[in-house]
């Protein structure tokens, strides 16, 4: 493995014997640049989390092979766990523990000196806007309390690679402002970074490059401006008066020599290279066929628009279509214990 890449994986396969089998992973491959951020984009079920859980060790390939620093992440699984840090959308801390207490004991449980642990634990407490918190409760803490405490904990050790798993799923707009800002600092200190994400804007903001999976496999990778680039230079979103018409013009601007349409509810979106030229041939093609247009708008493409474009869905909507009880998706729930707990709400490795 090169030397400026912190971490690397090659044709992953995995596969979740349940019923049905679930493939959650066919021949993954991705590499992470030394102090850079890759955001591992794509909807639940993906194949994300089963990517994040083998390069943490929690989870072993059934093919293909892994590497953390230049570690192998099967044969040298201790060394990778004591150079990583892993934070998940589920808190991996004690609820009935404060925070300072949290921090504290996961110091012991990686091993770091006591004298260290008792510096270590207020510095992040303070870093992340905790420390009038610091002798509460888990408990009584907010959900961006809660996720600020489980960065802070999986930095306690200062490791060189960190991965998020989702670390923002479920935090409100400014909760997730907040750790956007933490994540760019430590990317400024060097720390490589590998992100999973549903949130376009989020990889868009923080990736330096992304990859995006669907069904197991890579679809796409590329920076954020070369994976926009690749649609055009504009998006022109044609809203019509239900989704019936919008099929119907979707239709009708294809056959009409436009790049392939893609419909996103009432809304038709094309991204071309001469955005103001193409929207007006387009309304007088809709005109001449009797199909009125409720609304119109340009812009700049953005990762959602190269996801629906790549995927034909969004990644959010699919995220949200889940179990109707709230559960998680086959590639979640095959690697969980007995107990149903997922491995980071277990421990962390």
């Amino acid at each position: 493995m090169p030397e400026r890449v912190a971490v690397a994986a090659y044709d992953l396969v995995k596969v979740f014997h349940s019923k049905p089998e679930v493939r959650a992973l066919d021949g993954v491959s991705l590499e992470v640049a030394t102090g850079t951020v890759l955001g591992l984009l794509g909807p639940n079920g993906a194949g994300k989390t089963t990517v994040v859980r083998i390069l943490s060790t929690i989870l072993a390939p059934d093919s293909g092979h892994a590497a953390v620093l230049g570690h192998d992440v099967v044969r040298e699984a201790d060394t990778v766990r004591r150079l990583i840090g892993l934070a998940g959308q589920y808190a991996t801390v004690d609820e009935n523990l404060t925070g300072s207490e949290n921090l504290r004991m996961v110091g012991r449980l990686t091993h770091m000196a006591k004298k260290e642990v008792l510096t270590r634990a207020p510095e992040l407490l303070e870093q992340f806007g905790l420390d009038d918190a610091a002798d509460r409760p888990l408990k009584t803490y907010s959900g961006g309390m809660r996720r600020r405490l489980d960065l802070a904990a999986a930095l306690m050790s200062r490791p060189p690679v960190l991965f998020l798993d989702e670390p923002t799923t479920g935090l409100d707009p400014q909760s997730r402002h907040d750790l956007w800002r933490v994540i760019e600092e430590l990317v400024r200190a060097r720390t490589t970074v590998l992100l999973t994400t549903q949130y376009l804007e989020e990889a868009d903001r923080l990736a330096d490059r992304v990859v995006v999976v669907d069904h197991g496999r890579v679809i796409a990778e590329g920076t954020p401006p070369e994976l926009k680039a690749d649609l055009g230079t504009t998006v022109i979103e044609l809203t019509l008066p239900d989704t019936v018409t919008a099929t119907r013009a979707a239709v009708l601007l294809h056959a009409d020599g436009a790049k392939v349409p893609v419909l996103d509810g009432s809304i038709v979106k094309l991204t071309v290279e001469n955005g103001p030229k193409v929207a007006a041939e387009a309304l007088r093609a809709l005109d001449q066929n009797g199909l009125t247009v409720a609304g119109l708008a340009l812009r700049e493409p953005s990762l959602d628009d190269v996801f629906l474009s790549l995927t034909g869905h969004r990644a959010e909507i699919e995220a949200e279509a889940g179990d109707g009880d709230g559960g998680r998706h086959a590639e979640e729930r095959s690697d969980r214990g007995p107990s149903g707990a997922a491995p980071e709400e277990r421990g962390r490795p």
